[in-house]
């Protein structure tokens, strides 16, 4: 149980990284200020992020629940949120029987969960093959989840003492 608990604080750790990585960029770039203008897609759920859209098939196709276009922001937090603490807890799983250093294990896992990304999503729909991305896309989409990793080595180092 101790193991799952820090993987648990690791992912948190882990997650809020990577959307350091995400979220802040864009806020350089932009000034802080909100993209707004233009015309509002007929149907929000056209725009609507990743984790949403994956929230959304779980919950419409598993509890027969219509989601509200209302709640994209939250189901998109839950899901990422969700996502990157239950891998957490998967990390501190594997990593109590493995004698590796938590940075570097956490680089490697970070990799295998963009992977695991593109195993579940492009048959979902979600996300195209990865081939079919340009090189900076995919080198973003990477760096996000290698600071994930980073985040849930750290995390994990912390946790564990």
């Amino acid at each position: 149980m101790a193991a799952v608990l820090r993987g648990v604080v690791a992912g948190l750790v882990g997650t809020t990284t990577m959307t350091a990585a995400q979220v802040l960029p864009q806020k350089l770039q932009s000034g802080g200020e909100e993209s707004g203008g233009g015309d509002e897609p007929q149907d929000p759920w056209e725009q609507a992020p990743v984790p949403a859209l994956a929230g959304r098939r779980i919950i419409e196709g598993v509890f027969h629940t219509k989601v509200p276009a209302e709640r994209i922001g939250l189901l998109t937090n839950a899901m990422h949120w969700g996502y990157g603490t239950t891998w957490g807890a998967v990390y501190g799983l594997l990593h109590e029987h493995a004698a590796t250093r938590p940075l570097r294990s956490g680089l490697t896992f970070g990799l295998a969960v963009w992977a695991m990304s593109y195993l579940q999503l492009v048959p979902m729909g979600l996300y195209q093959p990865p081939w079919e991305y340009t090189p900076k896309e995919l080198s973003m989409d990477v760096g996000y989840h290698l600071a994930y990793g980073a985040g849930l080595g750290a995390g994990h180092r912390i946790a564990a003492e």
